[in-house]
């Protein structure tokens, strides 16, 4: 790719009517989805892949994306799962060498649309006071009119079911088969690093799809199960809730990440709430109550657990609080070898304040 090529324009509508205008990056085309923010200075690529990501179009806070390439080993699944991107610096030259190609490259292949030459500062102000909301992009249309007619059609993440989208069709496996403990994922979204963390406590593990029964995944005889992080409402997904409820009933070990937690408080009649922008970067101050230490944590969330029906149940207790906003980011279930976190201990901010996590899984299920 010249760096050099003509940039074509682009227009970036959101569902209030604010528009802006900017150039043409990836593909060429439209996109829609819900438009969101991640404060990430680092890890570009490993957040485009990461399936959480799955309907939404991410604006990034750094001032460059796409300076140091792509490299076909940093993703967190097999392909990008945002809807589109929104940035300031759209880089085609990138200086690395284990990079494989340019982001532009990688875009393209992959036909995601993008928008870059904008004010992202401007945009996330704008989201943060007014809230998440849908988006179009389109570096085709570049009729108002037309765009806000194709914006109306798009459906609000809130009551959205997208696990099933993302997650495996066939059960798979990761690791050492001959390992003493395995473990049961019911992948939702499931990241790589998350299965990567597993193997290498020496777990095995087998991946089930989304809409897999407990009666399904316990026929394997796992030592333990991973409920995992992945796209859209906990609210819209009973089947999830449903798994989650049988495998307490069953009293086996369990551990959730992010969606994962969301249907752990569902599972013991906690609601959850959609954000008003969420929780999106790798500098968010989470303290742990139990053993008095802070971590610095990755996250990634538009919905969460409601507080007060937390701290107001008899069957779960906090763990973890968001020192930014006190939101909940940790419980246990009273009496059950249960618990889980909203935030991500497989990534590397701190870089690895919360790993601790899965070793005390890994001794939960011993």
């Amino acid at each position: 790719m010249n760096a050099n090529y003509t940039k074509l324009p682009a227009i970036l509508l959101l569902a209030d009517g604010t528009v802006y205008h900017g150039k043409a990056a990836g593909k060429i085309g439209t996109t829609t989805g819900e438009i969101c923010f991640n404060t990430g200075m680092t890890g570009y690529q490993e957040v485009f892949t990461d399936p959480s990501y799955f309907g939404q179009i991410m604006v990034t806070t750094n001032t460059h994306i796409g300076n140091y390439g792509i490299s076909n080993e940093e993703v967190e699944s097999e392909s990008i799962k945002i809807a589109g991107l929104v940035c300031k610096n759209f880089n085609i030259l990138f200086s690395r060498k284990q990079a494989d190609q340019s982001l532009q490259d990688y875009f393209q292949d992959e036909n995601i649309v993008g928008i870059s030459d904008v004010d992202t500062r401007e945009i996330v102000r704008h989201i943060r006071d007014k809230g998440a909301m849908n988006a179009i992009i389109s570096s085709e249309i570049l009729d108002i009119e037309e765009l806000q007619k194709k914006l109306n059609e798009v459906p609000s993440m809130d009551g959205l079911e997208l696990s099933s989208q993302v997650s495996t069709k066939t059960p798979y496996f990761i690791g050492d088969e001959k390992a003493d403990l395995k473990v049961a994922v019911l992948d939702l979204g499931v990241k790589k690093n998350i299965l990567r963390n597993f193997s290498e406590r020496g777990v095995y593990a087998k991946v089930f799809p989304a809409k897999t029964s407990f009666e399904e995944m316990e026929k394997w005889q796992p030592n333990g199960y991973f409920i995992s992080n992945g796209p859209g409402d906990p609210a819209a997904m009973p089947y999830a809730i449903d798994t989650v409820k049988d495998i307490l009933a069953a009293d086996k070990p369990m551990f959730g990440i992010c969606l994962g937690h969301q249907l752990l408080a569902q599972a013991n009649g906690v609601g959850t709430l959609k954000m008003f922008n969420g929780h999106r970067g790798l500098n968010h101050p989470v303290k742990n109550i139990i053993k008095d230490h802070c971590e610095v944590t990755s996250q990634n969330h538009g919905f969460g657990v409601i507080a007060d029906e937390v701290l107001n149940s008899d069957k779960v207790e906090v763990t973890h609080l968001n020192l930014n906003d006190k939101s909940i980011e940790g419980i246990r279930v009273k009496g059950k070898k249960a618990f889980s976190v909203q935030y991500h201990p497989e990534s590397s901010p701190g870089p690895h304040d919360s790993r601790y996590l899965f070793d005390d899984f890994v001794e939960m299920m011993k």
